[in-house]
């Protein structure tokens, strides 16, 4: 068993660095729209997001909406997020739990996860996660991340929503900012006929919010997806990754771009990362077909 554990771990960093395109169809939504997130923009893990960028590139996208996440929570600056102004196509996005520096390790990762089951009201009519804002979220640093987002042509919707064009089609994106940070205040949205897409990086933390489609991440699909766990999110006993229904509305759970791991080196296994491509245009299809 030993003497397999050094392939088994080179096979895993492989995986890690294959990035999969999953393409989704939603009724009404506009096409050719990219989905990633999860990030985690660092020293180790550049390259690999340079790589994502050209491939969301090469699929000349109508609109980019990205699931936070953007960092890795032990950064002092902001220098590798200037990665993000090689996107081509406009871009929305929301802060994660990494982004304010809450729940970045494996025993404050826990009690965040019961905090949200024990501590939180996540309907819509009461939605309520203001008692995980216990002062341990890095406002400052969130502050920073989004001002330098902003600069490099990625938009951060912090409980607000706008309006944007998506090939030909006006839609709205609602971003509701990060749970676990307990700064999720979702913005009163008027009475619209636009398709409706909700961010947000915890799926956890989501509500039964009038939407056509909810993005989510965070799960990283649970990154190592053993047979039984597999079948498990399958068949919705726990939501890691896919398509799940929130009371009729389509949630995706993207496995995310970037993976944790060990001494810098990302790992998954039977859990590749994904960028999620909605209702893909003809053109997007031969260039699907077509991989560079």
């Amino acid at each position: 068993m030993l003497i397999m554990l050094p392939s088994m771990t080179g096979y895993m960093a492989w995986e890690a660095q294959i990035v999969d395109i999953t393409t989704l169809e939603i009724d009404g939504a506009p096409e050719g729209v990219v989905y990633i997130t999860d990030p985690h923009v660092g020293p180790s893990s550049i390259d690999h997001i340079q790589k994502v960028i050209q491939e969301v590139n090469r699929l000349n996208p109508s609109l980019v909406l990205i699931g936070g996440d953007f960092a890795t929570g032990n950064e002092e600056n902001f220098t590798y997020q200037g990665v993000w102004g090689s996107l081509d196509a406009p871009a929305y996005a929301v802060l994660g739990n990494h982004d304010y520096r809450v729940g970045i390790d494996g025993a404050t990762g826990l009690e965040r996860t019961i905090a949200v089951w024990t501590s939180t009201n996540t309907t819509t009519a009461g939605y309520d996660v203001s008692a995980l804002n216990d002062g341990s979220a890095d406002t400052a640093f969130a502050d920073g991340l989004a001002a330098t987002l902003e600069e490099n042509g990625v938009y951060v919707l912090r409980n607000d929503y706008a309006r944007v064009d998506a090939g030909g089609e006006e839609i709205v994106i609602v971003g509701v900012d990060d749970g676990w940070a307990g700064m999720a205040d979702p913005p009163d949205v008027p009475a619209t006929d636009a398709f409706t897409i909700y961010l947000i990086h915890e799926p956890s933390c989501r509500a039964d919010w009038d939407a056509d489609l909810i993005l989510a991440g965070h799960t990283h699909g649970g990154q190592f997806l053993f047979p039984v766990v597999a079948q498990l999110n399958d068949i919705g006993v726990i939501e890691l990754a896919g398509l799940f229904e929130t009371n009729g509305t389509p949630t995706y759970i993207s496995r995310g771009v970037s993976s944790a791991g060990i001494a810098g080196v990302g790992l998954r296994f039977n859990c590749r990362p994904e960028i999620v491509l909605i209702n893909p245009t003809e053109d997007q299809l031969r260039v699907l077909g077509n991989p560079a």
